[in-house]
């Protein structure tokens, strides 16, 4: 299957400081693993810049202006985990580029899949806030873009961060046209989340106490979020791609392994087949412990690719 891998420098220019778990060496780590030989065939793509009329159809255009507009020659402190560095602004353009332009390779057909290795990441940034690493949508802003240039109607997105994608959640909740699930600790950052909090039908929440391992995942998966998800009839998926549920990492307490997140990337492409064929992209979000996350974005990027996996 062919798939498309979109990354650009300055995802490593966007200095969050010294000690912070969301680091440019996540990157690294991430890169580094799919140089792999068996990601050869990948497909390397440069992320572009999103355009600010891509931005605003997922944000409030007054929020856009002030962050653009925020000082480029020094550190801006939005909240206590939130940094805007010399090098965000290009980052985070970047970001929400790339995942614009990973719809637009799978509707055109260049690729099958795409996987999108840049950062910040952006489930927790809302309509009108950045917040928890995050300031740019990339996930929402992506879905916008692919109603406006193609025209469909239906986007999904399926959400296995740790932590709840409350942005995505806040900008998707009161349109039908879009889908939003998301499996994460509970309880945990941000406090969102909640399994009563359905928007308007479209959003399915399955929170997880902290220990939960593989086969409670799976389970969740498999009997609430896949159905809904196959009942929704997406005509795209994207897929926020978080790998802090593993069990190593500093961040939370799920306890996830390589392989659960080959087996729901596979289970997922299943619907997928059916539903929205060719038409799948993932963007990074979170994951700190830099071996437990670049093992696991190379087990999902290597599902993406159908790769042959040992039995699972």
């Amino acid at each position: 299957m062919s798939v498309a891998l979109f990354t650009h420098p300055s995802a490593l220019a966007h200095d969050t400081g010294e000690g912070h778990p969301e680091c440019a060496e996540r990157i690294r780590a991430v890169l580094r693993a799919l140089e792999a030989p068996e990601f050869g065939a990948l497909l390397r793509e440069e992320a572009p810049l999103a355009t600010v009329a891509q931005l605003k159809a997922a944000h409030n255009p007054a929020y856009i202006d002030a962050i653009l507009a925020l000082p480029q020659d020094r550190v801006t402190q939005i909240d206590a985990d939130t940094i805007f560095s010399p090098g965000t602004r290009e980052a985070a353009l970047r970001a929400a580029g790339g995942a614009c332009a990973a719809v637009d390779a799978v509707f055109e057909g260049r690729a099958e899949a795409a996987f999108v290795a840049m950062r910040p990441p952006g489930h927790h940034a809302e309509h009108d806030r950045a917040m928890g690493f995050c300031f740019f949508n990339n996930a929402a802003v992506a879905a916008h873009h692919a109603r406006a240039k193609w025209g469909i109607k239906r986007v999904a997105v399926v959400d296995f961060d740790v932590h709840h994608g409350n942005g995505t959640q806040d900008i998707f909740e009161q349109d039908k046209g879009f889908f939003y699930a998301s499996s994460h600790q509970s309880p945990c950052y941000p406090g969102t989340g909640a399994t009563s909090a359905r928007g308007v039908g479209n959003v399915v929440n399955v929170p997880l106490p902290p220990g939960s391992a593989g086969a409670e995942f799976r389970a969740v998966w498999g009997k609430r979020i896949l159905p809904a998800l196959a009942a929704f009839k997406p005509e795209l998926l994207i897929i926020s791609a978080g790998f802090d549920a593993h069990a190593a990492d500093p961040l939370a307490q799920l306890r996830l392994s390589e392989a659960d997140f080959t087996w729901v990337t596979q289970k997922l492409l299943g619907v997928a087949d059916k539903r929205c064929p060719k038409r799948v992209v993932s963007l990074l979000e979170g994951g700190y412990d830099l071996t437990a996350l670049a093992a696991s974005a190379a087990a999902h990027v290597r599902a993406l690719m159908r790769s042959r996996v040992c039995a699972l």
